[in-house]
């Protein structure tokens, strides 16, 4: 999908599972007969261990604290702030897990949202049990698995940030944030599988649009409007 990874296939993450320890998972939904069915789905599939359930977010805070997991799968809901409190309380935890969102809301803005915020995936309720741990697992064992959308329309994914000369698709967005990081143009297009010259013609039209002329201008105007964050490019320069 255009500006956000697919997890891979279940095979291919299975035999990355061979002679490791059971993956730590946590769940966090107020559907009791979706947590109860979703351990049970999990459990049957092998190297994953159910480390603790809860029913809203301050307990799926108290629970990582406590069980260390590896992954928390976590519903979002109204309101909205508590995921995102959630998602940042759950940065500051050690070692800090990952978190694989599963929802009912096909929404791009929030999608996105919580990807910036720090969620590993964001994987719709309609998915298949197959894509969900595929998820699962990327999340834990694909060091550049991150972004991961699932069961989101292709043209959801399409839906754009406005701009003041037009508007910004999904993969301009991702470039903007990879060149606001310091990238340049032939890292961001090994990064992204892509060919450089499209990398510079999405930046070229990314100007046009946000009326900047450098990429400086363009990352400070993303900041401004707050498209981007300083933590979305403070926490990357960590990880490096």
């Amino acid at each position: 999908m255009d500006g956000h990874r697919e997890p891979g296939t279940l095979g291919t993450t299975q035999e990355a599972m061979t002679g490791e320890s059971p993956t730590r998972v946590l769940l966090a939904d107020d559907h009791t007969m979706f947590r109860e069915g979703l351990a049970r789905l999990l459990a049957s599939y092998g190297g994953l261990e159910v480390v603790g359930e809860t029913s809203n977010d301050g307990g799926a805070i108290a629970l990582a604290q406590e069980k260390k997991p590896d992954v928390v799968i976590m519903q979002v809901q109204m309101p909205l702030e508590k995921a995102r409190d959630t998602l940042r309380r759950m940065r500051e935890i050690s070692p800090r897990p990952k978190v694989v969102i599963v929802t009912m809301f096909e929404e791009p803005r929030l999608m996105r949202e919580l990807l910036r915020l720090g969620a590993s995936a964001y994987v719709l309720k309609s998915s298949s049990s197959r894509q969900l741990i595929g998820a699962v697992r990327a999340a834990v064992f694909d060091p550049g698995a991150r972004d991961m959308v699932v069961g989101m329309p292709r043209e959801a994914l399409e839906e754009s940030v406005e701009g003041s000369g037009g508007v910004l698709s999904a993969r301009q967005l991702e470039i903007l944030l990879l060149a606001a990081r310091g990238l340049s143009n032939q890292q961001i297009a090994t990064r992204l599988h892509i060919a450089e010259g499209t990398v510079s013609r999405h930046l070229s039209d990314t100007y046009r649009k946000m009326n900047v002329s450098s990429r400086s201008e363009a990352a400070r105007k993303a900041l401004q409007d707050e498209w981007i964050t300083i933590s979305d490019i403070t926490e990357s320069e960590e990880e490096a």
